[in-house]
């Protein structure tokens, strides 16, 4: 055990020592023996337009650094993954699991073809790049911005927010901001924002983002199998429990959007029976002043808990 532990420190020491560039060649080494349990000099060449003599030389780098992991194969000329392999870098879940179904892409359409056949639910709103372009602008210069509304109870209406945020409900885009129409912090759906301009002026102290209560309070939601099943155990298998339940801490303004998601029955008394429910917010007290709590499925506010 001491001596994989010398040997995993000394292979990242050697890594920190290399260029940026190189450690990006040799973590998609990694990420391809890895996941698809070999590699070649066209893969590598195709993916970093580099020269198959460069190619050559990462693989050869790659290989001295982590002899266990790569084996060559004389006979097809392909880098196989190793019997003793063990990646040298940290693959983020989301990463690997968008690399494998949607590819590698940079600025271009550059190997940008799924890795394995996989399906996922089609998205059925994406924001327009003419608007989310000049919010992600707003957002990284701290900047008010223009805009042109359509709101479901409102209408269309012209406003000016200030952006700190994008929000991923998970079925469409948020950004969260200061609105100063109302005074208030809120979200706005990206897709319903028309001609975002920017606003050459600094946003006063009130619409900081540190001055969003939502935003800044922390929620701890405990989330256990759902009563009504049977077999709660394999319920903790598919969220990877290693207690009894899932404690997450999250933003108060996007607790509401979280368990609609994830179709937490926050109930009380667990009282939604459909099939789809497989989690209870076993606490549901724990979203007490969130805004958004209103969004979770069976939610019932303190008040409406007392008299039933």
């Amino acid at each position: 055990m001491h001596a994989q532990r010398v040997e995993s420190l000394s292979h990242a020491q050697r890594v920190e020592s290399l260029s940026h560039a190189q450690r990006e060649r040799l973590a998609y080494i990694d990420f391809r023996l890895y996941f698809m349990g070999e590699i070649g000099r066209p893969d590598l060449a195709n993916r970093f337009g580099v020269a198959p003599a460069g190619a050559t030389r990462d693989l050869a780098l790659y290989r001295e650094i982590a002899p266990q992991n790569i084996e060559f194969d004389g006979s097809n000329k392909i880098y196989r993954i190793g019997k003793a392999f063990s990646p040298i870098f940290d693959h983020a879940t989301k990463r690997v699991l968008s690399a494998l179904s949607l590819g590698f892409g940079d600025g271009e359409n550059v190997d940008s073809q799924p890795l394995l056949p996989c399906e996922s639910p089609a998205a059925l709103s994406s924001p327009r790049m003419g608007v989310l372009a000049p919010i992600c602008r707003a957002i990284y210069a701290k900047r008010p911005v223009a805009i042109r509304y359509h709101s479901m109870t409102n209408g269309e209406s012209e406003r000016v927010i200030v952006p700190f945020a994008l929000v991923d409900t998970g079925l469409r885009w948020h950004v969260r901001a200061f609105d100063r129409n109302s005074s208030e912090f809120r979200d706005f759906v990206v897709t319903r924002i028309e001609a975002p301009t920017l606003v050459d002026e600094e946003p006063k102290a009130s619409e900081h983002p540190d001055k969003d209560i939502q935003w800044t309070r922390i929620v701890e939601l405990d989330l256990v199998p759902h009563p009504r099943l049977a077999r709660p155990e394999i319920i903790r298998m598919d969220y990877g429990m290693t207690d009894r339940s899932i404690r997450i801490r999250v933003r108060a303004a996007v607790a509401g959007y979280m368990l609609l998601r994830w179709s937490v029955d926050a109930s009380p008394d667990h009282s939604l029976k459909d099939e789809h429910y497989r989690l209870w917010l076993s606490d549901p007290l724990a979203l007490y002043g969130v805004e958004n709590a209103k969004l979770a499925p069976g939610y019932r506010p303190p008040a409406a808990q007392t008299k039933k």
